[in-house]
């Protein structure tokens, strides 16, 4: 008889437990993941009644194959232009969280009676939430589509950023007892340098192969590419220090960007199930009953420091970042939970053999208990929010709206900000891809020329050769900006400005100068005069080359219609589009979502007209894309076709009505739109003085016909009116809330002011 390996037989064990649980759940209406949990007890050995898996070292490499793969699967969906987007309100809400929890979790350490070391590993356990965990009960929820999902998504990616300096950090006070500035300092640099090198290195090339390559790749060739990036990412983020988680998110969201985007995810979702599937049993088969009545106390005591914790500490950040209060209190609920971060750290903490044994028990009974409770947290959120609401004095109530309500006029930009941001982005991009050319060429190149080559002519070939790959970046840093229409609209402003615009200049020559003088410094042993001779000649060349100004053009130009290829070809299946202006329209959560007609859909061959969808539903529909095309802003005459991408903007609410509504229309939901010519944008216009608009009525504004911009709404002091009606008039003052394609709000901006 055949002998069966001891993984098989597991696999299968956790497989059909996986599956006879999850049927269960889904008749109940429960979440998946919870199912997942309760099978791995079921399936572990301190359950005694039904077989159990024996081999848990190789399930829980599957297990880790499992956090990568959703990992990968969450970079696809949640790209890095996402995460720019976000950024600053995700940056803020974090290192609120982190920071707040870290602290609580060192009090709550010394309070059990644990020494100084065993509290601060504590407190970064609790620091972070799991993406993981998260990123399937929004999935599970129906809630991926829901303004605050995307927010948590980007605070949970900067927490994992985080969680990496953070070991580092625990690394260094556990082995010298004392913080190691220059050590974390070095840290942080070298995570930085690798992300923004892996990003522009993978949008560089990944996109211009699969361009090259796609007659070729079928589905199943189209897997192995992407699964063997994926994997190659990891290999390569461990090597340089980092998790393999964060290797597996950064290829997503490079991935993310190609046109084949939803292809990959639509083939490798059943793999990122299945080994997902065997994670989340893994966690369950970590519950261990004994255990747990050991440490109840301690156990039960992190566990509501956890849950209290982040929901303060999370619902302060989040509002602190200027998102209102509903937003802040679903994030706060959704982020009560700790994950796979907790268990690394945890695992340093023995590895390094610093912390106390039961620690790790500890740590991931708490995790599966908030696991548990996570869904139902998320599901608490609203009924909590409209208590607080009724019961939050008016005082409040109105300061939380003022400073959630900031605005940013069309009108007015500030010109210094956008130079100012520009030149920082273009220095720091160039500034990494000079650094990496540098890196590679002293420890590869040159060794290998001065090798073959010795003496002053291998020199000088290694020389010649490392500045001519930095010389199209190097110029990029010198003369970038410098002619652009803030600089000179600054330069002939102001005559004070003119000497903070040479300095700047000045700056940006020096640091190219810096690159060429450490690259000669390193390979010649000469004065250092002669150097600085040799670098002003060769930045002076760089400086008038036609050729290295054509190469500068021909890099950027392919690195951005790589990053923007997935919007200019208009195939998009699933896709999110969020408003420039991140604010909120009067009743304070209004945001886009998109949702495909199925062929089956019995709105197939009516115009917008007959449907009424705004009078049912209360929302507006901003566009419709259909195969390569897209309709912005489209009239009631409009005729909706099968698999028609209906754009619309609405409230929370109003979109769950709408999704309600035609669910069982739905083939596939759609997730968002957002497309390089057809971008739609939600903004804000303030009528000044000389504005054509004062004391015409809405329906001569010519806003629709003429500009294709639809007007959402109107605030005039401290009164708004939604969905104005045509014979509103218009006031000096008044400040319109706009959706459009962004050339269009300009042109209805300028001819506004008549400038």
């Amino acid at each position: 008889m055949e002998h069966i390996p001891t993984l098989i037989i597991d696999l299968a064990t956790i497989l059909i437990s996986a599956s006879l649980i999850t049927i269960l759940f889904k008749i109940l209406k429960q979440p998946l993941v919870l199912g997942y949990i309760v099978a791995g007890f079921i399936a572990s050995p301190h359950f005694l009644y039904t077989p159990s898996v024996t081999d848990t070292i190789s399930i829980s490499t599957w297990a880790n194959i499992g956090v990568i793969f959703l990992l990968f699967s969450l970079g696809l969906d949640f790209s890095i232009k996402k995460l720019i987007k976000v950024g600053g309100t995700a940056i803020i809400a974090a290192g609120v969280i982190v920071i707040g929890m870290s602290s609580l979790g060192f009090l709550v350490g010394k309070f059990l009676g644990w020494n100084h070391i065993n509290s601060l590993f504590l407190g970064g356990m609790i620091a972070m939430s799991s993406t993981s965990i998260i990123y399937k009960a929004l999935d599970d929820l129906g809630l991926k589509t829901q303004k605050f999902a995307k927010l948590i998504l980007g605070i949970l990616v900067i927490e994992d950023i985080v969680a990496i300096i953070l070991m580092v950090l625990l690394s260094t006070l556990a082995i010298k007892n004392s913080v190691e500035g220059s050590e974390l300092i070095y840290s942080i640099s070298k995570l930085l340098f690798f992300l923004i090198l892996w990003f522009i290195t993978g949008i560089f090339i990944i996109p211009s192969f699969l361009k090259k390559f796609k007659k070729y790749m079928n589905d199943e060739t189209l897997m192995i590419v992407s699964i063997g990036l994926c994997l190659l990412m990891v290999v390569i983020a461990t090597k340089v220090g980092f998790s393999a988680a964060l290797g597996a998110f950064v290829m997503g969201s490079i991935l993310a960007e190609t046109i084949e985007a939803e292809r990959i995810e639509r083939i490798t979702s059943p793999i990122k199930d299945l080994f997902a599937a065997v994670f989340f049993v893994s966690v369950g088969m970590m519950v261990d009953p004994a255990m747990i009545i050991e440490h109840i106390i301690p156990i039960l005591i992190i566990t509501l420091t956890v849950i209290f914790g982040q929901l303060i500490f999370s619902t302060f950040g989040i509002v602190l970042s200027g998102q209102p209060l509903k937003i802040a209190m679903q994030g706060g609920f959704s982020l009560t939970q700790i994950g796979e971060f907790a268990f690394i750290i945890a695992s340093l903490g023995v590895s390094l053999e610093v912390t106390k044994p039961y620690m790790y028990p500890i740590v991931v009974a708490v995790s599966v208990i908030t696991t548990f409770l996570t869904p139902y947290m998320m599901k608490l959120a609203n009924p909590a929010y409209n208590f607080v609401d009724k019961k939050m004095p008016k005082k409040w109530k109105r300061f939380l709206e003022r400073y959630t309500s900031g605005t940013e006029l069309v009108n007015h930009e500030n010109l210094w900000k956008k130079l100012l941001t520009g030149i920082i982005r273009i220095t720091l991009v160039y500034s990494v891809i000079c650094i990496a050319i540098l890196v590679l060429s002293i420890s590869l190149l040159v060794p290998f020329i001065i090798n073959i080559i010795p003496g002053l002519w291998g020199q000088l070939l290694a020389s010649f050769i490392t500045i001519l790959l930095m010389s199209p970046f190097l110029r990029a840093i010198m003369i970038k900006k410098n002619h652009s229409i803030e600089f000179n609209t600054l330069w002939n402003d102001n005559r004070f400005n003119r000497g903070y615009l040479v300095s700047l200049i000045a700056l940006k020559f020096l640091l190219a100068i810096s690159f060429i003088l450490y690259t000669l410094g390193h390979i010649f042993n000469t004065s250092a005069f002669i150097l600085i001779g040799f670098a002003i000649v060769i930045i002076a060349i760089m400086t008038y080359s036609k050729y290295l100004k054509k190469q500068s053009i021909f890099i950027e130009r392919r690195f951005m219609r790589n990053l923007h290829y997935r919007e200019t070809t208009n195939k998009i299946s699933n896709i999110e589009s969020k408003p420039q202006f991140a604010k909120h329209l009067i009743s304070r959560d209004v945001h886009f979502s998109t949702f495909i007609i199925p062929y089956e859909s019995q709105w197939v061959g009516k115009t917008l007209g007959e449907l009424k969808l705004k009078n049912r539903f209360g929302i507006d529909i901003v566009s419709i894309m259909r195969g390569e095309g897209c309709k912005n802003i489209p009239g009631g005459k409009t005729i909706i076709f099968p698999t028609d991408k209906i754009q619309v903007i609405g409230t929370d609410k109003q979109l769950i009505i709408f999704a309600d509504a035609i669910q069982k229309e739905i083939i596939k939901e759609g997730e968002s739109c957002e497309n390089l010519h057809q971008d739609m944008h939600l903004k804000q216009i303030l009528i000044e003085e000389n504005s054509y608009l004062i004391g015409k009525k809405l329906k001569e504004s010519r806003i629709r016909e003429e500009f294709h911009c639809l007007l959402i709404g109107i605030e005039r002091g401290t009164t708004s009116t939604k969905r104005p009606s045509i014979d509103f008039i218009f006031q000096e003052g008044d400040l319109l809330w706009v959706v459009g394609h962004n050339n269009d709000i300009k042109e209805l901006s300028k001819t506004e002011n008549l400038v």
